[in-house]
Order: structure tokens, then sequence, then C-alpha cells
């Protein structure tokens, strides 16, 4: 007998194709994008690799809006937070001012991590 096979999606951070089991959908719920890892959340939904790589990916191709079907901006504060949030010195760096103690953690990932454009006290490469 053949056995059932998981669903394959595609990452929008890195366009590779993987099992669910090894993606994270997101959802946007009232203009934030947030992570559903129970995949129980109602909407339109897309798969990312919960990793920092395909995560910083996904911002620069702008791929949430498009992969989501929102005409409006979204905000990924929440998904930044529980993607990077594992990891260490990677506290959620939403458009709030910096200034907490864990700043610091903030450099450690990359001043690119941080694209929020509210946020004047961030450090942005320019292009």
């Amino acid at each position: 007998m053949a056995e059932t096979s998981n669903p394959v999606r595609t990452c929008v951070g890195c366009r590779k194709r993987a099992s669910v089991d090894d993606l994270l959908r997101v959802v946007v719920v009232a203009g934030n994008v947030v992570p559903d890892p129970r995949r129980r959340l109602p909407g339109r939904g897309a798969s990312l690799h919960p990793t920092a790589g395909c995560l910083r990916a996904a911002e620069r191709r702008r791929a949430f809006p498009r992969a989501l079907r929102s005409s409006a901006p979204v905000e990924v504060g929440p998904l930044r937070a529980h993607v990077l949030g594992a990891s260490p010195g990677a506290a959620g760096t939403g458009p709030g001012e910096g200034g907490s103690s864990t700043q610091s953690g903030r450099h450690q990932a990359g001043p690119h991590v941080d694209r929020t454009p509210s946020d004047d006290s961030a450090v942005k490469f320019s292009r």
C-alpha cells in the first residue's frame, strides 16, 4: 500500500520546496504577519523556513504582501520575534524606541534585520 506523503510548499524566503513539517506557516492578522505553528489560524497563509536567513530574504524581496495577497503594507515584527527569539541576542525589533537592555543583543543579528521604516534609531545600510 502507498503511504500518504506530507504536502510540499515553497518557502517565500529562499524559494525552495520543502515539506510542511519543515516550514512555518504565517498569516496576516490586523496588518501583522504572525506565525501559525499549529497551522490553524484562518486566512491565506504563506510558508517560510524558520531561519533568520529566509526571513531576511523574504523581507528583502517584499514577499509577504505578495504571497499573502495583502494590498496594505504588513508588519513582520511578531514573526521576527518568533523566528529570531530562539537565537541568542535576537530580540524583536518593533517600531518602539531602543534603549532597553536587550538593544546590544539586536546588533548581533545585524542592522539589516530591522527594516521598519518608522524606526529612525536603527542602523541601516545605504543602497
